[in-house]
Order: C-alpha cells, then sequence, then structure tokens
C-alpha cells in the first residue's frame, strides 16, 4: 500500500481530514526548503506538496509564481528536488511527498529516469499541471512500474466525460480546483465546492482535496467538511518571501498557520 493510501485509509477510520501543504522546493533556499518541510509534519502535514521550480508556471498566481522565479535564479533543478525528498526520507519514512509542477522539467530529464529517480528518492506522487490524462499514457507507465501515483487535476469545468477518463488513469487521489483561474485568487465559495464534490465521487472512487482559495482555518474548516484533504499552498509561501531573511520568523509564521489549519479539520 502507498503512503498516500495509507495516509487517506487512516484517516478515514479516525474521520479526520488530511492537510496538504503546498511550498516551492528550493524558494529561499534548499536547506530553508528541508527546515519547512520538518515545520509543516510537526505542526499536522500528513502529505507535501512540493512545487518543481519553472520558469513560465502559468498555472499559478503571483505569489507562487514569484517563489518559481526566486528558486529558478538561484538554479534549483528538477534534480535539486529529488536530492531535498531523498534527504528528508532520511529521517521521515511516513509523510508523503508529492511533486507537483509543469511537463518541461520531466521532459528534459527523461520519462524512465524520472521516475526511477523520484522513487529511489522517496516520491509518493505526481502532479504535471499541463498534462492532460490524453497524453500521459507514456508517463503513467514509468510511474505505474515504479509504485508512485499519477494525480490529476479536476476543475469546476471538467466534463462528465473527462472525470470518466481520469477515473482511469487517476490515483492516489484527485486535486479538485475550487476556483476557475489561477492559485491564490479569488472568493471561495463553500455550496459550490460541495456540489462538485458529489459530481465527482459519481465517477472518481479515489480521496477528493481542494485546493485554491483556501487561506485560514475558517474556509479549510469549511472545505473540510465535505473534502477528503485541504490543500493550502499562497498563504504559505506569502510567509517564505515575507521573511526570507528570517528563517526563524519564516518557520515561526509557516508552522503556526500550519498548525491552526490541521487544528481546524481534525
Amino acid at each position: 500500500m502507498s503512503r498516500i493510501k495509507k495516509t487517506f485509509t487512516a484517516l478515514k477510520t479516525n474521520q479526520q481530514k488530511a492537510f496538504i501543504p503546498f511550498i516551492t522546493a528550493g524558494d529561499s533556499g534548499l536547506d530553508n526548503s528541508f527546515a519547512l518541510m520538518q515545520t509543516l509534519v510537526v505542526n499536522g502535514a500528513d502529505v507535501i506538496e512540493l512545487g518543481v521550480p519553472f520558469s513560465d508556471p502559468m498555472a499559478d498566481g503571483p505569489v507562487i509564481a514569484k517563489s518559481h522565479e526566486r528558486a529558478v535564479a538561484d538554479g534549483v533543478s528538477l534534480q535539486d528536488v529529488l536530492d531535498l525528498v531523498a534527504k528528508f526520507r532520511q529521517t521521515n519514512t511516513t509523510t508523503a511527498i508529492v511533486l507537483m509542477g509543469y511537463l518541461n522539467p520531466i521532459e528534459v530529464f527523461g520519462y524512465q529516469a524520472f521516475a526511477r529517480k523520484a522513487s529511489e528518492s522517496g516520491v509518493d506522487g505526481v502532479l504535471v499541471v499541463d498534462m492532460p490524462p490524453e497524453e500521459a499514457h507514456d508517463l503513467k507507465q514509468e510511474l505505474d512500474q515504479n509504485d508512485i501515483d499519477f494525480i490529476f487535476l479536476v476543475a469546476p469545468t471538467t466534463t462528465d466525460k473527462r472525470l470518466k477518463s481520469l477515473a482511469k488513469i487517476a490515483s492516489g487521489f484527485v486535486y479538485f480546483v475550487s476556483l476557475k483561474g489561477v492559485t491564490g485568487a479569488g472568493h471561495l465559495d463553500v455550496d459550490s465546492v460541495n456540489i462538485n464534490l458529489s459530481r465527482i465521487r459519481q465517477f472518481i472512487d479515489l480521496p477528493v482535496g481542494v485546493g485554491f482559495g483556501i487561506k485560514d482555518a475558517a474556509t479549510a474548516k469549511a472545505v473540510g467538511k465535505s473534502a477528503d484533504a485541504v490543500i493550502v499552498g499562497s498563504s504559505l509561501v506569502a510567509f517564505v518571501d515575507k521573511y526570507s531573511e528570517n528563517t526563524d520568523k519564516m518557520l515561526e509564521s509557516v508552522g503556526k498557520l500550519a498548525s491552526e489549519i490541521s487544528g481546524a479539520i481534525k
């Protein structure tokens, strides 16, 4: 059983929801990213999403896009991200890690080499923002052979036909984008989220995490009543930017918000 499946199974048994925080790997330095991962675990993270830095993060809003820019400017590569996960695995073998990013770095690395290295490093899942399921066969084959879950985005505009297609290829969990637009944008409509979750579950028998627009404990609690997981990115990444010159304050601020959100949904 994969770490991701094991995590969701245990939480469901205890009638709890998963807290999935996102940070961009290498933003403010790889050492800080490692410390942030440890801080997130201490403060309730069940799964950690690590953003793989990319020069054109088209699906991301200003806060996360700038975190990509900073990491790219510092020369952080996909190999660096894999090395970061491997370092994390030296002391943590239970918290699931999902790499979230764009296709280009993976294509440059090579599907087979990437899947093998990701597995060796301790990666549990991969979410490729700009890869539609129709083009995912070759990468899925490599990920399947290395026991890595292939996670996909679902939007409010995703058709029933597309949901049926995703049901055949997705594993681990699916990531419901609660808003039309980019990360960090808009006002969360909980009623609309609930309607969409019901529709998704008609076609996909996997846990559903909800992200985009969840900024604090209150919104997390509201979404957590129906979602299987709450995904938070921009609010955490904003602290990494704000306190990039003060690691202690960065970790304190990220840890406090993570603890508040985790406490609200468990």
